[in-house]
């Protein structure tokens, strides 16, 4: 199960997470700050976001924006996932409600999360789909 992110990637994504649909400008002008990274490096990496299937692109009013392939949900689930059961070896169920106190996650993304860490085997929200 291949569903590892790169810091830089999960920047991009909690940013299209925050703002929705964006241009590859509006992302670079967010994140500038925090990567120092030229407008070409943010496109690049755009671009190769894309290639692997975490980001997609498309067209609005003939700009291209992209958003994230995944909710934080499935992201976030795929990776506490990969990491109690692949690295740690834990077998038994995992308490979602670890992540009760983020900002981010509602109660109902929390029951998402659990069936997705606790679910069935199975790559749930994991690159490459």
């Amino acid at each position: 199960m291949a569903v590892s992110y790169t810091g830089t990637e999960l920047s991009i994504l909690k940013q299209l997470w925050s703002a929705g649909p964006s241009s590859s400008r509006e992302v670079h002008e967010a994140l500038v700050a925090e990567t120092g990274w030229s407008p070409s490096t943010t496109r690049t990496m755009l671009s190769r976001m894309e290639e692997k299937g975490i980001i997609t692109r498309s067209e609005v009013h003939g700009v291209v924006v992209f958003r994230a392939a995944r909710s934080r949900v499935q992201v976030l689930g795929a990776i506490a996932r990969e990491l109690t059961r692949d690295v740690f070896d834990i077998k038994g169920a995992v308490p979602a409600s670890m992540f009760a106190d983020s900002p981010h996650i509602t109660e109902e993304e929390l029951d998402e999360l659990d069936a997705i860490i606790n679910g069935a085997a199975g790559d749930m929200g994991g690159q490459g789909e």
